[in-house]
């Protein structure tokens, strides 16, 4: 599971994520992926699922929103929801996504925007 980073997001910018469940027997976590390069959520999950699988996951969407990603301020906030998928619970992304960026501010809110 260590070959997993837990969070793959764009340096800068808002975009869109997903919340991600890796399973395989005796292992569970979960991971954030977001970039602006996905016109929808869904299209996050397409890229992430084979990738995953091939490492002998089985992958679950538990939802998306986007961020908010302010490298300069070093301040994150996570937002929304993902039409698709429904909103993903923020706080547990909140709380991956602290542990990478230590040095960071890192809010949620239920707003749309």
């Amino acid at each position: 599971m260590a070959a997993v980073r837990d969070v793959e997001i764009d340096p800068e910018g808002t975009f869109k994520y997903i919340l991600v469940r890796l399973q395989r027997p005796g292992e569970q976590r979960d991971i954030v992926r977001g970039t602006k390069a996905a016109e929808f959520h869904n299209h996050i999950f397409e890229k992430v699922n084979p990738e995953m699988e091939k490492l002998g996951y089985e992958c679950k969407c538990l939802g998306g929103g986007k961020i908010d990603h302010n490298s300069k301020d070093k301040k994150m906030r996570v937002f929304g929801l993902s039409t698709g998928y429904g909103k993903a619970d923020h706080s547990v992304t909140v709380e991956i996504l602290k542990k990478v960026y230590t040095d960071y501010e890192v809010t949620w809110s239920d707003d749309k925007k």
